[in-house]
């Protein structure tokens, strides 16, 4: 059986204001960052986990936040050096940073290539003065464009931009100079996404006017189409690329493969020969550097016991415009493929799934209605 692919996501809790719609671990920063002992607790963290030894190529690295880059490009070198001395980096191993475009420094960003790392995600959301306004941004519609241009001076060459669609008020023309100005900074990589109102967001608590449903699925399929006749192939839900550039990292939470997750509010995922555990770590800034390098940093351990992995793996690997194969499902879930055999079949008859050459794709009916074919694996 294949060896099941391994990554590591490293979180980043403080940012400089909370947006107003921002459901991620993010605190809004007190004072100076507790930059050098955030790093070592990390480091205490990852050789606590690895208290189960880690021999597997690691793939990949994230760094989310919160917002990432108002570390150093100094601390985020040393992170990176203790991490090569622990870990087993594949030669191609992709390093992503997320950036905030309010919180750009050319020399940093000139530090975090010269240390390895390879892609920037930058969160721009909108360029738009009044919606960067509604969404709380810190940043101007000129800091994203001058982020882009400081990332390219730096040497990367591998840049995703962060958009959203259906914003407050918004017009389906308003989205669609949103896309056409962050296609024409040329990214590598866009993640095109529609806001949502999630549980206990300040929007949550005083919802702005969004645009009704149907306004806001022409303005997915209008972005859709402006993005093929760019070039950028869509891959999952929500990213896009040019021949490539797929994030692998993402690819790999939505293959099921397994990933280390450490920081503050951190959720990671690893196989063993017992079964998975998803072990996540507890929220808190303050706890977690308190605890960080022993049992008492996690909030939560939970095994995935067999009924639960049927779900677990559909609701990743179906985002994938490519689906699955049955043979993946076996390796990354260790259950035959009989275990989805009847799901399957009943989801092929009612149009929301096809299969051939043992691979399950989700029919153009079926993205539409993705929530109504996973709850299907519930069963």
């Amino acid at each position: 059986m294949a060896e099941i692919p391994l990554s590591l996501y490293l979180h980043f809790p403080w940012c400089v204001r909370k947006c107003p719609y921002c459901d991620f671990n993010s605190h809004a920063a007190q004072g100076e960052i507790p930059e050098a002992a955030y790093i070592d607790a990390l480091l205490r963290d990852l050789d606590f986990e690895l208290r189960e030894p880690e021999s597997r190529p690691l793939t990949s690295i994230f760094m989310g936040g919160g917002t990432p880059s108002l570390f150093s490009g100094a601390a985020l070198g040393r992170l990176l050096e203790a991490l090569a001395a622990r870990l087993n980096f594949a030669p191609d191993i992709e390093i992503t940073l997320e950036a905030n475009p309010g919180t750009v420094d050319a020399g940093n960003f000139r530090a975090y290539r010269a240390a390895g790392i390879n892609r920037l995600s930058i969160g721009v959301q909108s360029f738009d003065p009044g919606q960067l306004r509604r969404l709380g941004r810190i940043h101007s519609r000129d800091d994203a464009v001058d982020a882009v241009a400081i990332a390219r001076a730096a040497g990367f060459d591998n840049i995703n931009l962060d958009l959203m669609f259906a914003l407050p008020q918004q017009t389906p023309a308003e989205a669609e100079a949103d896309l056409r100005a962050a296609l024409a900074l040329a990214p590598e990589h866009l993640s095109y996404y529609q806001l949502t109102l999630e549980p206990n967001t300040e929007f949550a608590a005083r919802p702005p006017k969004l645009p009704d449903d149907d306004s806001a699925w022409a303005m997915q399929l209008a972005g859709q189409d402006l993005l093929a006749a760019q070039g950028y192939v869509q891959y999952e839900v929500s990213a896009y690329a040019q021949a490539g550039y797929q994030s692998r990292h993402n690819r790999n939470y939505w293959q099921f493969g397994d990933y280390l997750g450490l920081g503050a509010g951190a959720h990671g995922k690893r196989s063993f020969a017992n079964g998975i555990v998803r072990r996540a770590r507890h929220k808190l800034p303050r706890i977690y550097l308190e605890r960080a390098g022993n049992a008492s940093v996690l909030q939560e351990v939970r095994s995935v016991g067999s009924v639960e992995l049927p779900f677990e793996f559909a609701m990743n690997a179906l985002r994938l415009n490519e689906g699955f194969s049955l043979d993946q499902f076996v390796e990354r879930t260790r259950l035959p493929a009989s275990a989805i055999a009847a799901t399957v079949a009943r989801l092929q008859q009612r149009g929301l799934l096809e299969c051939g050459d043992a691979q399950v794709v989700a029919t153009a009916l079926g993205r539409a209605h993705l929530n109504t074919l996973l709850a299907e694996f519930l069963e």
